[in-house]
């Protein structure tokens, strides 16, 4: 888990920084650190299964939003035929952006859902 943790919390760092060009990066940055601070504290072998639960709902409800909004995730698959996503840097279209952040959510709340397992596991055994 150590692994994992690291390796989340750096790349979560990285999509932190990535969003300082975004229209909205006062809201995606501190998404992105929230994670990474908490893989930094799990890779320190500190866990904290409320702090998951609360980014886990947080992210969960954006994301559900992120999903059925105008030029969401299901306009994207059903309008506009589930264009490549991933062809320019670039997010030409609002439903590319809104589609990327969405699978952006999907990451943050499938890892946290793993640390909060895992601790779960872990207070269980001891």
């Amino acid at each position: 888990m150590k692994i994992f943790n690291i390796f989340f919390c750096l790349v979560f760092i990285v999509f932190a920084a990535l969003q300082y060009n975004d229209p909205d990066p006062y809201l995606w940055m501190p998404i992105y650190l929230y994670s990474a601070v908490l893989c930094w504290l799990a890779f320190r072998g500190k866990y904290y299964p409320k702090a998951y639960i609360a980014g886990i709902a947080a992210y969960t409800l954006y994301a559900v939003y992120k999903f059925f909004e105008s030029n969401g995730v299901w306009d994207w698959a059903t309008k506009h035929h589930a264009d490549n996503i991933a062809a320019q840097m670039k997010a030409s279209t609002p439903w590319i952006e809104d589609t990327r952040e969405f699978f952006g959510l999907a990451i943050l709340i499938g890892v946290l859902l793993i640390d909060y397992f895992y601790a779960k596991k872990r207070s269980a055994r001891q």
